[in-house]
């Protein structure tokens, strides 16, 4: 089966249904990073006041608590399970993209890996594993940045024209 580039060849109500899905999904994503900075101002100490609490620090605006076990759970549980189905989703399209096969292979796996690095690490942190803050912060740049390449690259292929049909 022939998939390279398919996306290039998809008929125009096809392209523009898949277009919505990815721009909705972004809105969505980046909806979630802003909570993100808002929540721990997406820096290491940030992540880990976030999670762990600040109730020791007298000069801290706002108060934080540590979460509870059931939180942490319900966070990693349903983040990877969500996460996972985005970057699902959005891989299928990128497989269907006219891309060089060791760039589909990065840009569809290593989010994977860093859903579990960043939400696991998460829960590491949590558990007293303090210096994962810094992997969660790495792993979670990583991950945007796949998913801002990745959607950036379906979109610039579903809005291309076909040079084949243009041609015709």
């Amino acid at each position: 089966m022939q998939y390279d580039g398919l996306l290039l060849n998809l008929p125009r109500e096809i392209k523009w249904f898949l277009i919505a899905f990815v721009a909705v999904l972004s809105v969505g994503f980046y909806s979630g990073l802003l909570f993100v900075n808002e929540t721990s101002s997406m820096e290491p100490n940030g992540i880990e006041e976030n999670y762990l609490g600040n109730e020791q620090d007298t000069a801290a605006t706002i108060m934080k608590f540590k979460k509870g076990e059931r939180e942490m759970l319900t966070i990693v549980h349903t983040h990877i399970l969500s996460m996972s189905m985005i970057f699902f989703l959005l891989g299928i399209l990128v497989w269907l993209t006219k891309l060089p096969k060791e760039l589909k292979i990065f840009l569809t796996i290593e989010p994977f890996l860093s859903v579990i690095l960043t939400f696991g690490g998460i829960y590491l942190l949590w558990s007293g594993v303090l210096w994962f803050k810094y992997i969660v912060l790495f792993s979670g740049i990583l991950m945007t940045l796949s998913y801002i390449v990745s959607s950036s690259i379906v979109l610039f292929q579903l809005l291309a024209k076909n040079k084949e049909t243009v041609n015709q």
